[in-house]
């Protein structure tokens, strides 16, 4: 079964090059959404223009659409700004 803990375990090792820091444990994914076998990704970058946004997409994306059961992965950038207070502490 899809949960959302499946698929941010899977997001994990998505690295910010940047930062060198997961995209999870940096908080960078917002919402995850499972409907059947299509999952959403909503995600915001670290920095606003960010050159390296469509690989951390194209990262998101694969690394969601690689979790068993999924058919679909779609990863939405939100028009918001990253926030560091997003980050998981001991990140």
């Amino acid at each position: 079964m899809l949960t959302q803990e499946r698929i941010m375990d899977a997001l994990r090792p998505v690295i910010d090059p940047e930062i060198g820091m997961s995209v999870v444990d940096l908080g960078m994914i917002r919402e995850i959404a499972i409907e059947g076998d299509t999952v959403e990704i909503k995600m915001v970058l670290t920095a606003p223009f960010c050159p390296l946004a469509d690989m951390i997409t194209a990262q998101v994306r694969q690394a969601a659409a690689a979790v068993p059961g999924v058919k679909e992965a779609k990863v939405t950038l939100l028009d918001e700004p990253w926030n560091p207070a997003w980050m998981q502490r001991g990140a």
